[in-house]
C-alpha cells in the first residue's frame, strides 16, 4: 500500500494548489513503510498513527475530527484524483443546499468505470437479484455514468462532506470495522432529510483491490456487515434473518469475475517529453518514448509520466482507450522511481521499483 499512497497523496497535493486545505492520513497500525514514507517525503501532511488496526469507520472519524476545514473528503490510499477534482466538487457543494454526502466517477486501473460510483439502497429483493447477475435495480442506473443527480448510497472510498453535517448525524458507525459503513452513512443522511449526489462530470482511479482484496476473508467482513445493515434498519424476523444469511452466504460462490487486462504486452510507450534511463534500461528495445498518445496498438502497455503529464490527462486517456482496445496502464507519479498500476479491480496491483543510473 505504501506505493499507492505515495501516488494517491501527490495527485492530491497538485489538486488543492490553489485551495485553502490539509491532508490528514489516518494509519492503522500499518505493515510496511507507509509512515516512514510520509514522514520523509511528505513532513506537512498531518499524520495520525495507530498503535492497533482499529477498522476503517473508527479511523476516518479520527481524521474527520481533527479536521479544520468546512468540507471533508473520505478518500481511500488507492485512489488518484484529477487537479479539478475538488475544485468542481465544492463548488457543487456550495451551490447544493441539501447536501448529505457527495461522490464522484471511480474508474479502475484499466480505465473501466465502477459502477458501484454510484448504488440504491441494497433491500433483499434488491440484494437477490444482484446475486443472481441483475444489477439494474443495485447501481443507480437511472442517471447515466456522466450525469449529475441524486442517488441513494455513494462508495466510501471518495466521500465528500459538510463537515459539520457529518458530525451530525455521527460519522460512520464504528460497529462496522470495514465495508457496509458507507451504505449505513448514506441512508442515514436520507432519513435525515439529507439528499446524496453523485456528480459524474469528474473521475478518479481507484485500484480497488489493492484495499479491499477479494478473497474469503473480504467475503465474512463484507456481508456480515450487510446482515448488521438489515439488522439496523429493517424489521427482524426468523424467516428474515434465515433469507438474509442463506442469501449472504452464497453471494461469495456465485459472484462474477471482473473484466482483466491480464495479456502479455508486446507494446510498451513510455508517453513523456523526458527519457528516463531507468526505464529504457529495464523494457530495452521493447520501450518507445513517445509526448502524445495518438494511437494504441492491441496489447499494449502504456506509461505514463507524471512529471510531464497531468493526473487530470492520465484518467482521461485511460478511460477513451480502455473503451478502444485491450490495454494496460502504469503510472510513473511525479519525482518517483516507480511505476505502478492494476489489470483489474479484484487482484492486487503491481508496482515496478527501479533505480536511476
Amino acid at each position: 500500500m505504501r506505493y499507492f499512497l505515495e501516488l494517491c497523496l501527490k495527485s492530491v497535493q497538485a489538486s488543492l494548489e490553489h485551495l485553502d486545505a490539509e491532508i490528514i492520513v489516518v494509519d492503522n497500525n500499518s505493515s510496511d513503510d507507509s509512515c516512514q514514507m510520509l514522514e520523509t517525503l511528505f513532513p506537512e501532511i498531518k499524520l495520525i498513527k495507530n498503535s492497533e488496526n482499529i477498522g476503517f469507520s473508527k479511523a476516518n472519524n479520527q481524521g474527520v475530527k481533527a479536521a479544520q476545514g468546512d468540507y471533508v473528503c473520505i478518500l481511500n490510499p488507492d485512489t488518484v484524483v484529477a487537479e479539478d477534482t475538488f475544485v468542481q466538487l465544492i463548488k457543487f457543494a456550495n451551490e447544493a443546499k441539501d447536501l448529505g454526502t457527495l461522490g464522484c466517477q471511480l474508474i479502475d486501473g484499466t480505465g473501466a468505470y465502477l459502477p458501484e460510483s454510484k448504488r440504491n439502497i441494497p433491500l433483499i429483493r434488491v440484494a437477490a437479484q444482484k446475486m443472481l447477475g441483475n444489477t439494474r435495480n443495485y447501481y443507480a442506473n437511472h442517471l447515466s455514468k456522466d450525469e449529475v443527480g441524486k442517488v441513494d448510497v455513494l462508495v466510501g472510498a471518495f466521500m465528500m462532506f459538510n463537515r459539520n453535517t457529518y458530525l451530525e448525524v455521527g460519522g460512520f458507525d464504528e460497529d462496522y470495522f470495514m465495508y457496509g459503513e458507507d451504505i449505513d452513512l448514506s441512508y442515514r443522511l436520507l432519513k435525515s432529510g439529507y439528499s446524496n449526489y453523485y456528480y459524474g462530470k469528474t473521475s478518479i482511479i481507484h485500484y480497488k483491490g489493492e484495499s479491499t482484496l477479494k478473497d474469503r476473508s473480504y467475503a465474512k467482513r463484507f456481508y456480515g456487515a450487510m446482515q448488521l445493515f438489515y439488522k439496523k434498519h429493517f424489521s427482524s424476523n426468523i424467516l428474515f434473518d434465515l433469507a438474509v444469511w442463506f442469501g449472504l452466504q452464497v453471494a461469495f460462490l456465485v459472484r462474477r469475475k471482473p473484466k482483466s487486462s491480464s495479456f502479455e504486452a508486446t507494446n510498451y510507450l513510455f508517453v513523456s517529453n523526458v527519457a528516463r534511463k531507468a526505464l529504457q534500461a529495464l523494457y530495452g528495445d521493447n520501450l518507445k518514448q513517445i509526448s502524445k498518445l495518438d494511437g494504441v496498438p492491441p496489447h499494449s502497455e502504456v506509461i505514463f509520466n507524471a512529471d510531464d503529464n497531468s493526473y487530470k490527462s492520465i484518467i482521461n486517456a485511460m478511460e477513451f482507450w480502455n473503451a478502444v482496445t485491450d490495454i494496460k496502464f502504469k503510472i510513473l507519479p511525479n519525482d518517483s522511481s516507480f511505476i505502478i498500476g492494476s489489470d483489474d479491480s479484484i487482484n492486487r496491483g503491481e508496482i515496478i521499483v527501479f533505480k536511476e543510473e
